[in-house]
């Protein structure tokens, strides 16, 4: 009688859906370098203290409009501070207002569309005919107002770049919960009798978060720029405080003798939007569930 034998098939692993997000989002390495600079960036704002060879506010006229040196990388500024110093503490002002004018729009603006596009009816009208009267607003005009009229300051920064970014999430969000509205699930938990709110909650806001999420990445770059420009025309981060903006601004009087006081901060400016932006972009290759269905 012949043995039986036995027929081993190897049967792949399957991804789970993080490994498959982790495989899209990290599939260009122009991707991992831009994920790599932001990560510098974050680590050099919070560690600016340690990592910074000056204190970035004390002036020595004496020694101002330096060139770069062994003592001075990057030179000096007309007040005789350090550049490279001022740099580095300047990204802290990006990453704050950054985060906290995507933050605050992205909580108002999605609050807003969700409520719009779940209810819809007069609540919906006056909701959207307010955000298409912000839309007829250029943001970054709007922003250079309500700077204005705050008074510049690392609040009042945030206050008018949130405000600017709202529509934005409004609309998206609010077209995300209509489409979502009308499937079955949605239309089974009314049925069954549970409240507005948890149905909100439970299942219509998370199957509409994921656009919100690449938005606010890719406008955090947006948020940074915006800032650097409000700064650069005086209305952002009031001075001593360093900011990207402000030091291009008082560098460029300087630009063909000293030309890195406004080089320096313009190309961290442009490296930082960047790296947003792709990361942004891969992000939202990542997210979509036909791409990770696919590897």
């Amino acid at each position: 009688m012949e043995a039986t034998q036995k027929v081993e098939i190897n049967v792949p692993r399957r991804k789970s859906e993080f490994q498959k997000f982790i495989k899209v989002l990290l599939a260009r390495k122009v991707v991992v370098i831009s994920l790599s600079i932001l990560f510098l960036l974050v680590v050099v704002a919070i560690f600016a203290p340690w990592i910074a060879p000056y204190n970035p506010y004390t002036q020595n006229i004496a020694n101002s409009l330096q060139p770069p040196s062994k003592e001075h990388i990057l030179g000096t500024d007309q007040l005789g501070r350090d550049v490279l110093s001022r740099i580095i503490y300047g990204s802290r002002a990006s990453l704050i207002v950054g985060f906290s004018s995507v933050a605050l729009a992205g909580v108002i603006g999605s609050t807003l569309g969700l409520v719009a596009g779940y209810f819809g009816g007069i609540l919906d009208s006056i909701i959207m005919r307010f955000m298409d009267a912000l839309l007829a607003i250029p943001p970054i005009v709007l922003a250079l107002s309500l700077g204005a009229a705050l008074g510049g300051g690392l609040v009042g920064v945030v206050v008018a770049l949130g405000v600017a970014l709202i529509p934005t999430y409004a609309r998206l969000m609010r077209g995300q919960v209509m489409a979502v509205r009308e499937m079955d699930y949605i239309k089974a938990g009314e049925i069954s009798g549970i409240s507005n709110l948890r149905n909100i909650l439970v299942h219509v806001m998370p199957n509409c978060i994921s656009p919100i999420i690449v938005l606010a990445t890719l406008n955090l770059g947006i948020a940074i720029l915006a800032e650097a420009g409000l700064s650069f025309l005086g209305l952002g981060v009031n001075p001593p405080q360093a900011a990207w903006g402000s030091m291009v601004n008082d560098g460029y009087q300087y630009l063909s003798r000293l030309p890195g006081l406004s080089f320096a901060p313009g190309l961290c400016i442009v490296l930082v939007v960047m790296a947003f932006n792709i990361v942004g972009d891969a992000l939202r290759d990542a997210l979509d569930p036909k791409l990770r269905g696919s590897l």
